[in-house]
């Protein structure tokens, strides 16, 4: 698979960035898991290799990495940004796939 269907807001990539060189590392892990009331869950994580079998997508500056699965089953085509207001901060994950979400919007069902 060469072509990975995910994009990322200029926010989401400069926070993402940011991060990271906080951290002292150059990549994160994007995946989803089984969570909360709706189904799954995503899981963006620091990390300093792919697993076997991730998918890479290059950025400026660093690596995100995808968990195969994850993104054939639910990721295809996800977009990723970062908003910030007053009170709060969080990436928001805008997925075509999605059919529903729990009331809080931690967990969604493909």
């Amino acid at each position: 698979m060469t072509n990975i269907d995910i994009t990322l807001t200029d926010a989401a990539e400069q926070q993402m960035q940011s991060v990271l060189k906080g951290l002292g590392k150059t990549a994160l892990r994007l995946s989803v898991r089984e969570a909360g009331c709706s189904g799954l869950e995503y899981v963006l994580e620091d990390v300093n290799k792919a697993c076997d079998g991730d998918l890479k997508l290059n950025l400026d500056g660093f690596s995100l990495f995808l968990d195969q699965d994850s993104y054939q089953k639910a990721l295809v085509g996800l977009n990723i940004d970062f908003q910030k207001d007053a009170l709060s901060s969080a990436f928001v994950y805008d997925n075509p796939n999605k059919k529903g979400e729990c009331g809080c919007g931690v967990s969604f069902t493909i």
